[in-house]
Order: structure tokens, then sequence, then C-alpha cells
């Protein structure tokens, strides 16, 4: 019997994806003996810095990496989200399942975000979000927070925090979908790039684990997510400067909405476009250079 281990952060989100990967697995080869192996990252130590400020850093899958390349696991699962567009020599991202609903949602003690009152405070560790949220909202009270999806939520009935926004993927993976006061609407709320999706990653030489992980391969979801990550690094993936992305298919037509922000969010600068969906690097090649026409670069700062 073939055995093999996967790789994940601790977390119970994490445990909880890398379970689904495992299980998939299993549906196409029930004879397969597969273990978990949970590492802690340097995301998982530093709980305190803002997410943005490890932007490009791979601070979540360094470490399930170098596991990756030591041969003490023979895939990663990762929150694709996480995943910088460069991937280290030796490496591969493999395969990404069917994606979950990518939006950002709200929890809130206060009701949906149209109904908290103004200097209402809300959690987030997002640039992304935050400065979208502003957009909005520019009377709300944005403050950073850290930590695991159960340590966030806790801040809210607690009273520390008036709403957190988190992704809706990690909600529902975990159950929790009764806990959402809202779903936030994407046009306003562009998700990270990836958002919803998991990612897998391997070494890229080998060719047998390659094999049983392209059967969990969600072709749909792959060419979403490759234009979006086409986007990003177009845009310079490891800026600290906002940037969201999120591609749709219909037919045969993928359609890419992007979002780029000022480190601040004095400005927001959105823009779509469209193509074929045989083509997702293109298009998102195509829309970073719409949207640098636009004046990308300069809403971005040095950063980029």
């Amino acid at each position: 019997m073939r055995e093999i281990t996967i790789g994940a952060r601790g977390s119970k989100l994490a445990v909880i994806q890398a379970e689904e990967v495992k299980n998939k697995l299993i549906e196409f080869f029930p004879d397969l003996k597969i273990h978990l192996a949970r590492i802690k990252t340097a995301g998982d130590h530093n709980l305190t810095a803002s997410l943005d400020d490890f932007a490009g850093q791979g601070v979540f899958v360094k470490e399930l990496e170098k596991a990756l390349l030591e041969r003490r696991i023979d895939l990663a699962v990762h929150s694709l989200k996480d995943l910088p567009t460069e991937i280290p020599e030796g490496l591969l991202l493999a395969a990404v399942t069917d994606r979950l609903n990518p939006r950002d949602v709200l929890i809130s003690r206060r009701g949906k975000l149209s109904e908290l009152a103004p200097k209402s405070k809300i959690g987030t560790g997002s640039r992304r979000r935050a400065v979208q949220l502003l957009a909005i909202r520019p009377d709300l009270t944005i403050a950073n927070i850290r930590g695991n999806i159960d340590t966030r939520l806790r801040k809210v009935p607690d009273g520390e925090f008036d709403g957190v926004i988190v992704a809706a993927a990690a909600m529902l993976r975990l159950g929790w979908q009764q806990r959402i006061t809202e779903y936030l609407p994407a046009e306003y709320f562009t998700p990270a790039v990836g958002q919803g999706t998991l990612g897998v990653e391997i070494r890229s030489q080998d060719s047998e684990i390659l094999d049983l992980v392209s059967k969990i391969k969600d072709t749909s979801t792959w060419a979403a997510i490759s234009a979006e990550r086409a986007f990003l690094r177009a845009l310079g993936g490891g800026c600290r400067a906002p940037i969201a992305a999120l591609g749709t298919i219909s037919n045969d037509n993928l359609k890419l909405e992007g979002m780029v922000a000022g480190i601040e969010g004095s400005q927001i600068l959105r823009a779509a476009a469209e193509g074929d969906v045989t083509q997702p690097e293109q298009l998102g090649k195509n829309l970073a250079s719409k949207m640098i026409g636009l004046g990308a670069l300069s809403i971005m700062g040095s950063e980029a």
C-alpha cells in the first residue's frame, strides 16, 4: 500500500483543509494511506504584526516548503491566498480544489454593515479589507486583529470588537455559516487572490505525487486563480499595497475583476477585463497593464 504524508499548519482550519484534500485523494485512491504532519509557520509565531507587513514573504508557507524540499512531507496544503506567486525552485503548485465562496463576510453583534453605528470598532488583519471597508463606511474604526479564526471571532461576543471581517470560505469549512451576519458584496470587497481555494504544492520532479494530485485538480478554479495570480505577479506580488482580484467563468469566458489601493487607502482603483478561459495568465497580464495605464502604480506608490 502506498503511503504519503500531507503537511499543513496546525490550526483547526488548516487541519480541516488538509483533511478535505485527503478525502478527495481517497475518493480516487481508496487504498492510499495518508498521514498528516502539522507544521508551525513563522506566521503562527508572530501574532502581532499586520499580515500586510509580510506581503509576498510566504510566512504561512515557508516551513511547509522546507519540509517538502527535505522530503519530510510529500505534499503541502495551503490556503492559496497565503501562497506567494513566486514559488521556490524545486517546488510546484500542482493542483487547486474546487473553490468555496470567495467573498468576505462580516461577523457582527450590531447588525449588517449598513446598520453599524458610527465609530463601531471592526477588526481585521488585512489592509485590503480595511481600505475597502473605509471606502464605504469611513465613519467606522478599524483595528488590527490577528490570531486563529476562533480567537478573532471570540472578540465579538466578548465585546472587544463590534464586528470582524473574515473569509466566507473559512466559516463554511468550519461549519459556522450560521454565525455569518452578512456576505459582503464582491464589487465593493474584492477578495484576496486565491481566496476560497486550497492549493496543493509538491516537489516539481515528483511525478508519482503529481499523478495523484492531478486527479483532484479543479480545472475551472485553476483557470480563475491562474488569471488572478498572473495579475498579482504583474503588479508586484510582494508589495505592501492592497491588491485583489476575482476571476469568474461563464461558459468559455473568463472575467477578471481587479482592485489596487494606496497603502493608506486614500485611493482605490478598480477595473475588469474578459478573455478566453484557455488563456488565463494572458488575461491577468492584460488587466494589470490596463490598470497600470490607469495609474495603478502611482496609486500603489513606491511600495510597488
